[in-house]
């Protein structure tokens, strides 16, 4: 099992990134998955998860309505589409397989101007 994560990198306030999880060893789309991050001197944080198949998503409230979280069974990744960033949300951003408590490398998302 590995997951890879890549999309990270610096952006303005008010822009976007989408993050990519691509997973090999498994398929993403047979296991429940989320995106937890990391900021500087914090604790990791869950900031969106999703079943299965893709079909529920559940998202932490200081990220609901600017990020989504996506599957692609064709590209076996997962993904975390980001808009309207703040600087709050700089941190490094890792995805997670729940079962077996797979993690990435993680790739840094910095939101400064």
């Amino acid at each position: 099992v590995q997951l890879v994560e890549s999309g990270g990198g610096l952006v303005q306030p008010g822009g976007s990134l989408r993050l990519s999880c691509k997973a090999s060893g498994f398929i993403v789309t047979g296991y429940d998955m989320r995106w937890v991050r990391q900021a500087p001197g914090k604790q990791r944080e869950v900031v969106a998860q999703t079943n299965a198949s893709g079909e529920r998503t559940w998202y932490q409230d200081f990220v609901r309505g600017r990020f989504t979280v996506s599957k692609d069974n064709a590209k076996n990744t997962m993904y975390l589409q980001m808009n309207n960033l703040t600087p709050q949300d700089t941190a490094v951003y890792y995805c997670q397989r729940l079962t077996g408590d797979f993690w990435g490398q993680g790739t840094q998302v910095t939101v400064s101007s």
